[in-house]
Formats: C-alpha cells, structure tokens, sequence
C-alpha cells in the first residue's frame, strides 16, 4: 500500500493521522509504560531516535483539514513537540502483535437503557393450525418450498425423512450453484449421516423438537469444525475451525442439519465473495445483495426451508428484500456470536432467513440465549409464537415513509387495519443524521482487521471498490479518536430517542430503508422483521419491515404472520428454468 511522505520520507502520512487519532491518555499511559521498564530498559527507550522526527508544525496543520479543528501556530509547534509521546504508545501497542478476531473491546454495549425491563411475552404453542396444512408431500417438489412448520409435521408423522430432506437439499444446492454462486461449501458426507442419525431417532420415539432432521444453510461466518470457514475473503479461503461455533451446536442439539456453508460478501459487506458474485434467484443476472447473499439466495430458490445470517448494517435486511425471504434481525446480544466472525463487536447479530415468518421464531427459539463465550450475549426468556397475531397490536407509523419511491407500500398499512391492527400516525425525526452512527461501526470494523491493512492482505480481496473494504478500512484510520467517542454518545441519545418513538405501541411498520431508521435501529440494537410485502415487477419482490421493543421479537413474529396471510404474496415462487 502505497504512502505519502510529508516533511520526511520515513515517515509516513497515514502514520501520522494515526497519532493525530490518540488522546492525551496515550501519552500517560506511555510514560507509565516508560516507568515499568528495567532501567536499562528504560535508557534505552530514552536514547532511541525521536518517534516524531519529520513531525513539523506544517504537518499539524494539514492534519487539521481531517480532523475539523484549528490550532493557533503556537500550538502546532506544541503538539509537534510532544507528539512522539502518542507515537511511542502506539508503537507498544503494536508490538503485542495482532489480536484474534474474537477478542472484543472491553466495553460492551447494552441494549436496555438504565432501568428499563425487556418485554417477555408468554406465547401458547397452538394445538391446531389455522393455516392449511398438506397431511403428506406429494413429490419432491413439495419438499422445496414446505415452511419449516410444515416439514416438522410431516417428520413428527413420519411422511417424509430427514435422509430424504437432505438428498433433495444437497441436489438442488448443487445444481442451483452453477448459476447462483450461493454455496461455498457443500457439507455432505457429515449431513448424511447426521439425517440418518436424526431418522433413527425418530424411529426411537426420541425427537428433539421442531428443527429435527430439518436442513439448513449457514453463512460461511460461523465456525464448523473440520469444515472450511472462509468468511469469503481470500486471505481465509482455506481456513479450516477446530471447534463449532455456539449456534452452530444449538443448531445440531435442537436436530437441525448443516448442508452447506453459504455465500457471504467477503468479511461480511455485500454479495461478492472470492468464488464471485452471489445471484438473486428472482433475477440471476442481479446480485442477492449481501452480505447474507448464500443464505438467503439459497432459502429463496427451495434449497433449503432456512439459514442462518448476520446482520451489522442491513446483511439480512437487504438480502431478504432482493430476494424476497423472511429475515429476523433480533436484539443486539439475544444470540451469541462467538466462533462467528467479529465486523463490530457492538453492532453484529444473528438470526433466521425463512420463507415464512413464524419459522424464525421456530429457528430463534432454538439458538437463544447468552454464554460467557459472547461478553455482549444476554439470557432473556423466547417463547416462539406460532398463530398470526394482530387484533389488539398498535402499529405506529410516519406517512412520510410512505412517499415517493415507497407509495407502493401501502398496501401493508391497509393489511395491517385488515387484520385487526391499530395504526398510529405520528411524525417520526431523528435527533441528527442517522449516517454519522456509522462511524462507530466503521472503527470497530478497522481495529477488527487492523492486521490485514497493516499487512497488505487486503490487496487481495476481489471487491477493491471506494466504497469496499480495503478502502474504508484504509481511510478510518485517519478518524480522530475524539470523533469516535462522541458519535457513541450520540448513540445513546438516538437509544432515547427510540423508546419515545415507540411510546405507546407494539411496533413500527415502514419500507426497510425509510426514514433512515435500517442504520438506527441497527446501531440501537432495535430488532427488526422484513418479509415480503408484494412485487413491484413479476421478478422483483419487496418488503415491508416491522421494528420492535428490544427482546419484543414474538410480537414482531405474530403480526408479521398475520400481515403475510393477509398480503397473500408469501407462496409465490420464482421461475427458475436453469433449476
């Protein structure tokens, strides 16, 4: 990579910001550090060369135009003078060596603001379904596109096995990868064997629950030992985990079978990864968007009933509306994420794509719950609702949202009042621009891979775009450390600023990119479900989305089942000929 010598040649531009991102508790801790030293040690590192050689006041005040700030010319001289203090700190920070992936900040981030209870919602498991049910498949085909709900019945009465799910998944993966790249690896002999072990179960009398003997897709983020995990980055390609992530084991305890690792936008950002670009089953010559791309790529075209994706900053959201699946984003710390890929330790989640929206509560009720694995993880009670619910719900709303591009999104209001929910129209404004929240997850995401930019291994990515990693990673390390800081002080005034928004009602309904409330609530740790709300062309779905109260997904899954019987667009398939 390439660097911009300013007063001196050894020196560096980007090290420079560097130093300009430090506060003055570096240089206290430097001198600390200084103190702790054996005294030859110590002489030492008073007799090396001065860390800030070739710093000139000059070299401050360009730094400044970054920074937004202005220092008189008798301070540039101050902070030149003393800067190699910073510089010193830096370099022993460095010389620890790069830190693992799963090693997250001290600080963890909290969903609950001082003194607030998470709603816990007690949910009756229905004794008979009000949605029609098929008594057995009768082909394959039948198989493909069959809720989770419905092949758990057809396992627990015996119609069909999970030996037989698996073939027909792994078949169809098969032949839907030569033209949608959607897989990364094919787990198929340890799949086999793992149906054969669940059939035998179920020949015992010993079923694990609604996920036994069901296959699913798992994006390539989540650890599986013995198998590849490539976070679809070419550096990773050929990584192989020793251990299995925690919702990798839930997964496997509650019965559930791993096919196939699934596409991921490499390092969790988009649709491309190093095998190429993840396709859209709607429209193949169209990207899936990301960086969820395999999984819901995969649950879209009947490879699999769900999977499993992450979400930083729209990573389900926005592959599920491109491909018209069934995403639940839950609270920020429901889910552990350990053996999972860090981007943002504060921002990242974990949850189910569907094609229906009482599955994710059947697949969240299953990888729930917090571990001392996962510092940011909590242990809050899930029960999966398994009736559509609206009568009595409030849903509030800015009609705002349902303007220009997304007036075609009215139609989930007028289903909403259809089926027995309340609307609410209030005007909803963010206390700042939402998009500057992003820069608390774009120095998180920098400090995840500082080794990878200090190294040049990000050279090797495909995607070398301005807005792609390599580049924002690249840039982020000239953000002031000052400005991180208060953009999460913000954070927590747009926290506040959410529980008034949601003062009074169950839910929000809106477009998922409205109102710029995706990058809010995913910087709020809000949960949110996105399923389809219609088409805007015959190849071409879109969403609708509900955002909740933290730990208040059942209510989100209720309504969303409700709206999905009422919209009446959830059985549509797409044409895939090459299929």
């Amino acid at each position: 990579m390439s660097e911009i010598a300013h007063a001196s040649a050894d020196f560096s531009r980007r090290d420079f910001f560097v130093t300009l991102a430090a506060t003055s508790a570096a240089a206290s801790a430097s001198a600390l550090l200084r103190a702790d030293l054996p005294q030859d040690a110590a002489a030492a590192a008073t007799q090396s060369a001065d860390p800030a050689a070739g710093i000139a006041p000059s070299t401050i005040a360009e730094a400044e135009k970054l920074a937004g700030i202005t220092f008189t010319d008798a301070e540039r001289a101050q902070i030149a003078k003393t800067i190699g203090e910073h510089i010193e700190s830096f370099k022993a920070r460095a010389a620890f060596g790069p830190l693992d992936n799963q090693l997250a900040p001290a600080q963890v981030f909290r969903v609950l603001l001082p003194g607030e209870e998470p709603r816990v919602r007690a949910s009756a498991v229905a004794e008979s379904f009000s949605r029609k049910m098929k008594d057995a498949p009768e082909s394959d085909a039948d198989l493909d596109f069959a809720s989770v709900e419905q092949l758990s019945l057809w396992m627990q009465f015996r119609k069909v096995t999970s030996r037989r799910l698996v073939e027909r998944s792994l078949a169809r993966l098969k032949k839907a990868n030569a033209t949608l790249f959607n897989v990364i690896t094919l787990v198929e002999e340890q799949a086999l064997r793992e149906a054969d072990a669940r059939d035998e179960e179920m020949r015992m009398g010993k079923p694990r629950g609604p996920l036994h003997g069901i296959p699913y897709g798992l994006k390539d983020l989540f650890d599986t030992a013995g198998i590849k995990t490539t976070w679809g980055a070419e550096p990773w390609r050929d990584r192989v985990a020793k251990t299995d992530a925690t919702v990798v084991m839930r997964l496997r305890n509650a019965g559930a079978v791993c096919v196939a690792k699934t596409a991921v936008g490499a390092l969790a950002y988009g649709d491309i990864w190093f095998g190429g670009t993840c396709k859209n089953p709607w429209n193949p010559t169209q990207g899936s968007s990301g960086s969820s791309a395999g999984s819901a790529a995969s649950v879209a075209a009947g490879c699999v009933p769900f999977a499993i994706g992450t979400e930083t900053l729209g990573s389900i959201v926005s592959p599920s509306t491109v491909c018209g699946t069934t995403g639940l984003r839950p609270t920020f710390g429901r889910v552990p994420r350990d053996g999972a890929m860090a981007l943002c330790w504060s921002w990242d989640k974990v949850g189910p794509i569907t094609r229906h929206a009482i599955d994710t509560g059947i697949v969240l009720a299953a990888i729930n719950g917090g571990n001392n694995l996962d510092a940011s993880s909590v242990s809050v009670p899930f029960a999966a609702p398994r009736l559509p619910n609206a009568r009595g719900m409030k849903l509030a709303y800015d009609p705002a949202w349902f303007e220009g591009p997304f007036a075609s999104h009215k139609d989930a209001l007028d289903a909403a009042r259809a089926c027995g929910a309340t609307l609410v129209e209030r005007k909803v404004t963010p206390p700042a621009d939402p998009g500057i929240l992003a820069m608390s997850l774009m120095a998180e995401a920098a400090a995840a891979f500082e080794d990878m930019t200090r190294t040049n291994a990000d050279d090797q990515l495909s995607w070398q775009a301005d807005e792609a990693w390599p580049n924002s990673f690249r840039r982020t390390w000239f953000v002031p450390a000052i400005e991180v800081v208060q953009v999460e002080r913000l954070r927590r005034v747009f926290m506040q600023w959410m529980r008034t928004v949601l003062e009074g009602v169950d839910a929000l309904i809106l477009p998922p990119y409205a109102g710029g409330m995706l990058v809010v609530t995913n910087a709020t740790g809000h949960p949110t479900l996105c399923l389809r709300g219609g088409f805007s062309k015959p190849n071409a779905p879109r969403s609708i989305t509900l955002i909740g109260h933290p730990f208040d997904e059942g209510a989100l899954i209720g309504m969303g089942a409700a709206l999905e019987a009422q919209l009446g667009v959830s059985e549509n398939r797409p044409e895939m000929p090459w299929m």
